[in-house]
């Protein structure tokens, strides 16, 4: 069951692979929310399309691996280059003509050199979580990188399981790991499953071939000198993936606005949504403003559309098959009526097969 299903979908192929997007909304600007690493797939960005598209028009894409695109082995397919022009076949496919750029982590990479290379297709770019080396790593992060193509401990410890060998031998507890960092935040027990559950969508292949088109810190920063859009840098300090002196670096050398997200882990789009859509929102209105604002509107309540929200139970599907026999006989006497969900997995799995 997701919040608000796309307006349009479609596939675009670039060398001979088919890359999957989503259209959300018609408002103006169009907001591109890029890909990260192919460990997960576009729905990453769930808590932040219902909001923007209420507000703009939003672009998201699979790259390859991972979600609705192809899952090629080679490297190419991966490459820095190859990211880039996926996205701009994405742009071209959705009539996109230029677009405010929102990344997370890995994702940062390409909006990076897009700003710096397609500056006629960008008017902004947002960067959450951004993993790109212009600063050194946290210290066991690095340490296993170092040794990431070596035989793993056996048994690992900590990040030492960031290691070719080990994601092909028990890939199912390095993304349980992986994840573990991501949400360092109290109560993430919903945001990890959602993670690994789509992490279970691609594969050790995947993710080995794209962690090796990362690109160094000196071509990053050769990137970020020729930035001449807008920007915004916003980072959690308890980001145990990429530290946040990487924020504090990359928003000195693109004279960018900097917010430090206080308690936030990696994913703050996930744990902190509505900071995190908020901010966007507010830059966005003041780097990009819509030349035809809509007019602001405001309904009584006897003249609003039947709304009914249904917080179903995960202990026992006869509740959730219970609640949604009472919801298809409001829809009976309603057919008007709509109805949101506040559930999780099985009963999430249940809403969409029924």
């Amino acid at each position: 069951m997701r919040a608000r299903q796309p307006d349009r979908d479609g596939h675009v192929e670039h060398d001979g692979v088919k890359i999957g997007y989503e259209v959300f909304g018609h408002g103006t600007p169009t907001l591109l929310l890029l890909p990260t690493w192919t460990i997960v797939h576009s729905r990453f960005w769930k808590m932040q399309v219902p909001y923007l598209a209420d507000h703009y028009r939003v672009v998201t894409f699979d790259r390859p691996g991972n979600g609705r695109a192809d899952r090629p082995t080679d490297r190419e397919a991966y490459e820095s280059d190859a990211a880039v022009a996926q996205a701009l076949a994405v742009m071209d496919a959705t009539e996109t003509d230029r677009a405010v750029l929102v990344s997370e982590s890995a994702g940062a990479q390409d909006t990076l050199r897009l700003a710096a290379e397609h500056a006629d297709r960008v008017l902004a770019a947002v960067f959450i979580g951004n993993s790109l080396r212009i600063e050194k790593g946290h210290p066991e992060f690095d340490k296993a990188l170092s040794r990431f193509t070596e035989p793993y401990p056996d048994p690992p410890d900590g990040w030492e399981r960031f290691n070719a060998k080990y994601w092909f031998d028990h890939y199912d507890d390095f993304t349980r790991f992986f994840f573990s960092q991501c949400f360092p935040e109290p109560h993430s027990t919903k945001q990890q499953d959602d993670a690994v559950g789509w992490a279970a969508e691609t594969g050790p292949e995947a993710i080995f071939a794209h962690i090796a088109s990362f690109v160094s810190g000196d071509r990053a920063r050769e990137w970020a000198a020729r930035v001449t859009v807008p920007t915004l840098v916003i980072h959690g300090d308890d980001d145990r993936i990429s530290p946040v002196s990487r924020a504090v670096t990359l928003a000195g050398m693109l004279d960018s606005e900097l917010v430090v997200l206080e308690g936030s882990g990696h994913l703050p789009l996930a744990r902190d949504p509505v900071r995190v859509n908020l901010l966007i929102r507010e830059f966005v209105d003041r780097v990009a403003p819509s030349p035809t604002p809509e007019p602001r509107r405001w309904n009584r309540s006897v003249r609003r559309r039947r709304r009914a929200l249904f917080v179903s139970s995960p202990i026992g599907l006869g509740h959730a098959r219970r609640d949604v026999a009472i919801a298809e006989e409001l829809r009976r006497h309603h057919p008007d009526l709509e109805i949101d969900w506040l559930a999780q997995h099985p009963v999430t799995r249940m809403l969409e097969e029924t």
